[in-house]
């Protein structure tokens, strides 16, 4: 059972580190072409590994500041809360 656990791990790690490519602020959104509800919902989700490599290169963060506004936002914070609420429900009741 552990083997199974480490590989999905594995492959969900792997999954992120190749999908990282859509990190905010690599300059692909401009003020014509903005972020909008789905962009958020994936920036969420990857806003912890979005972190990391902003520490090591200062032009990536881990929110887009040229977005479409409130709908980016919703789709933001929608994943954050999601994303990590939803760790909760996998660890062990005492």
């Amino acid at each position: 059972m552990k083997a199974k656990y480490f590989i999905l791990v594995a492959m969900l790690l792997a999954l992120m580190s190749m999908l990282t490519g859509c990190v905010p602020g690599d300059g692909t959104y401009t003020a014509q072409n903005q972020a909008g509800f789905f962009w958020g919902i994936w920036h969420g989700w990857i806003a912890p590994i979005s972190l990391i490599i902003g520490v090591f290169n200062h032009d990536i963060r881990i929110y887009e500041v040229n977005n479409s506004g409130w709908w980016y936002d919703l789709g933001y914070y929608l994943a954050v809360i999601s994303g990590f609420g939803g760790i909760s429900l996998f660890r062990k009741k005492k």
